[in-house]
């Protein structure tokens, strides 16, 4: 794979399939699944929208693992909160324990990287955010009313985000926004004269119903969305969780995709 690094990021010329994903959440498993499908898909170059860590119980393998591969990567509220940077007051009681414990995991290294990411990046003439395009940091896009203020906010034909853990398309044509579920496994076409938020779900904690990780396949080529599901073992992450004392609530809903 031949590009060039800046701030540990893998710049990747030439490639036309991406894989775009977010909040692994130190879920390793689920990782380790996405990337080995990803490949199998062709993929050649990866995209974080952010959250590394939080919740799951490797957020240095996460990094470690997920950082020679990258294309571009952004930085995401938990990544930050884990950082000190945000107060982790925002959060419910359960992600602040868990943020609290990563924060003591986290080396030296992995640390420094996360330090030097931003939360928004332009990459092949797309948008990426962790959360919303108008702030990409904390907004929820849950919803076309939320969808269309982001459309109305900013400029760019196709945005890629992450945050709410539920893989959603919206689509602009000018006038009026719609939704769009994404159906697994099935490349969609983007329609060329329409403006796209896809949000690309959650590798290491879905909240979508389906316990499998989730991320998309964008081919910037052919202008094709393609939502991955992969299965992966989430007894034994759960059961990691347990051994690190991580709250139950959060390894519990690992199994069933909320």
């Amino acid at each position: 794979m031949k590009g060039d690094r800046a701030c540990g990021i893998l710049r990747v010329r030439g490639s036309m399939r991406y894989a775009a994903l977010s909040d692994v959440h130190g879920n390793l498993e689920a990782l380790e699944a996405v990337l080995q499908d990803a490949s199998q898909q062709g993929a050649r170059g990866f995209l974080c929208l952010g959250d590394f860590v939080g919740y799951g119980p490797d957020p240095n393998a996460c990094v470690e693992t997920l950082r020679p591969q990258l294309s571009a990567a952004l930085v995401g509220n938990h990544d930050l909160a884990a950082l000190g940077r945000l107060d982790a007051r925002r959060f419910n009681l359960f992600a602040r324990v868990a943020l609290e414990w990563t924060r003591e995991q986290l080396s030296a290294t992995v640390r420094a990287y996360l330090e030097r990411l931003k939360p928004r990046e332009e990459f092949e003439g797309v948008l990426l955010v962790h959360a919303s395009p108008q702030d990409p940091v904390q907004e929820y896009i849950l919803d076309w009313e939320t969808a269309d203020d982001n459309f109305r906010a900013a400029e760019f034909s196709l945005c890629l985000f992450g945050h709410t853990h539920v893989p959603v398309r919206f689509a602009h044509d000018g006038h009026r926004t719609y939704v769009f579920l994404l159906p697994a496994n099935t490349p969609v076409r983007l329609e060329p004269d329409f403006r796209h938020l896809v949000n690309v779900g959650s590798v290491g904690q879905p909240r979508d119903g389906d316990p499998r990780a989730a991320y998309v396949l964008w081919d910037s080529e052919e202008g094709t969305v393609e939502l991955r599901r992969v299965p992966y073992p989430v007894e034994a992450v759960q059961a990691k969780m347990q051994r690190k004392g991580l709250p139950r609530p959060l390894w519990e809903r690992l199994g069933e995709g909320r």
